[in-house]
C-alpha cells in the first residue's frame, strides 16, 4: 500500500475523528517489550506500549471546534477562503509549554516573541498581553489560581500573569529595580505551596519564591560545582508530589531534591544540551528530551532508564528540535517540536488513566 503523506494522514485521521472512530495509536523505541502498530506505522516510533499519540497544533485554526472537511469547503465557497493568520496566531519557533488547572496550554515561542494560549475546553485561542514585550520567553509555569509565570531571558526577569491573561507584575526585588536573575530558564511552581522555583543558568542557581516574589531559599554557588545540590547550568526545573528535579545541564545529569532543597538522588545522562527539558509524571518517571538525537529517554525513579522513542522527521512520534515537555493530570505528555512547528499530545498508558484530549 502507498504510504499517506503527512498532509492526507492528518486529513484522514480528521475525517476518522469526526466520524467518531478516532484511531490513536502507540509510538516510541522501546527498551521493554512493545509493539509495532501496522495501521498508521511511523518509522521507528511504532515500537512501544508507553506512549500513545492523540493530535499534534500548530495554530489557532486547531483549537476551534472543527466542521467537516465538506462543510468547511462549502463555506470557502460560499464566503471566499479565509485569510492567512497573523504571525502570532501560527507557532513560528515554540519553545516551552505548560497547562493550567483548566487544561489551558500556554505555548513560548521565540521567533514570534509571544506565549500563545490554546483553551480545547472552549475551542479558544488568545495570547499574553500587557507588560513589556516579551522577547526571549524560555520558560512558562501555571498556578493554582490561573496565574501564569513567564521567565524571559532578555528581560531577566519573571512576568506574571492573572488568569485572563492580562499582565499584573514582574517578580524583582520591591528594594531595587532590577531583576534578582541573570538570565533566568526554567520555571515551576509547586502545585501545594504556590512556591515558584527558577533556575538561574548563567549563575549556576536555582532560586526558590513565594508569590509576592520574596526570596525563600537559593541553591548552588556562584561558579558552580559538582557536588550533590550544586549546579554548572542549570537549565530545567519540574515538580510532582513531594519532590523536585533540576536538568543540571553541563554535570550532564539530573538532580532530585524535596520541595526544600534537600538532595535525595541523582540521575547521569550521556549527555545534556542546554535547551533539553525535563518532566516528571504523577509515578515520578522523569522526562528528558535529547534534542541532539531528537528522543525523548524515561527514567523511572531509581534512577535507570525505562524506554526512548523517537527520531528525526515529520510524523507523529517524530521530532525535530524536539524541546519543552509537560505533564498534565499526571498521564497527558505535550512535547514541543521546535522546527516543526507543532507540539504533540501523548496519552502515558497505565490502568484507570482518563483519555487526554
Amino acid at each position: 500500500m502507498t504510504a499517506l503523506s503527512p498532509l492526507l494522514w492528518t486529513t484522514t485521521l480528521i475525517y476518522d475523528c469526526l466520524a467518531g472512530h478516532s484511531r490513536p495509536f502507540a509510538v516510541g523505541v522501546g527498551r521493554g517489550s512493545g509493539i509495532c502498530g501496522s495501521q498508521y506505522p511511523v518509522g521507528r516510533g511504532c515500537a512501544s506500549e508507553h506512549l500513545i499519540f492523540v493530535r499534534e497544533f500548530s495554530s489557532a485554526h486547531d483549537v476551534k471546534r472543527g466542521l467537516s472537511p465538506v462543510l468547511n469547503r462549502g463555506l470557502d465557497i460560499i464566503a471566499g477562503p479565509k485569510e492567512d493568520l497573523p504571525a502570532t496566531d501560527i507557532l513560528q519557533k515554540p519553545y516551552a509549554v505548560t497547562t493550567d488547572a483548566a487544561h489551558r496550554v500556554f505555548v513560548t515561542d521565540l521567533s514570534a516573541g509571544v506565549v500563545h494560549v490554546f483553551d480545547f475546553v472552549h475551542s479558544k485561542y488568545s495570547n499574553l498581553h500587557g507588560g513589556d514585550r516579551l522577547s526571549a520567553p524560555v520558560g512558562v509555569a501555571a498556578d493554582g489560581d490561573g496565574n501564569v509565570y513567564v521567565s524571559d531571558s532578555n528581560l531577566r526577569t519573571i512576568l506574571v500573569y492573572d488568569s485572563k491573561g492580562k499582565f499584573t507584575h514582574y517578580l524583582k526585588s520591591a528594594r531595587r529595580r532590577e531583576s534578582y536573575f541573570d538570565v533566568p530558564r526554567g520555571i515551576a511552581v509547586d502545585a501545594t505551596t504556590g512556591h515558584i522555583y527558577v533556575c538561574d543558568a548563567p549563575r549556576h542557581m536555582v532560586v526558590m519564591l513565594d508569590k509576592k516574589g520574596h526570596v525563600l531559599a537559593r541553591w548552588g554557588k556562584r561558579g558552580g560545582g559538582t557536588g550533590p545540590g550544586e549546579f554548572k547550568y542549570p537549565t530545567q526545573v519540574a515538580t510532582a508530589g513531594d519532590e523536585m528535579v533540576i536538568l543540571d545541564s553541563r554535570n550532564y545529569r539530573v538532580q532530585i531534591f524535596d520541595l526544600r532543597g534537600h538532595f535525595r538522588m541523582e540521575i547521569r545522562l550521556g549527555d545534556a544540551a542546554t535547551h533539553a527539558s525535563l518532566a516528571m509524571d504523577n509515578d515520578k518517571n522523569i522526562y528528558v528530551t535529547d534534542p541532539q538525537l531528537d528522543r525523548l529517554q524515561v527514567f523511572d525513579h531509581n534512577g535507570q532508564l525505562s524506554y526512548e522513542f523517537g527520531q528525526i522527521g515529520t510524523e507523529p512520534g517524530q521530532f525535530h528540535g524536539i524541546s519543552g515537555i509537560w505533564v498534565d493530570s499526571g498521564h497527558c505528555l505535550y512535547i514541543v517540536d521546535s522546527y516543526n512547528k507543532r507540539v504533540e499530545l501523548f496519552h502515558i498508558s497505565g490502568p484507570g488513566r482518563d483519555a487526554c484530549s
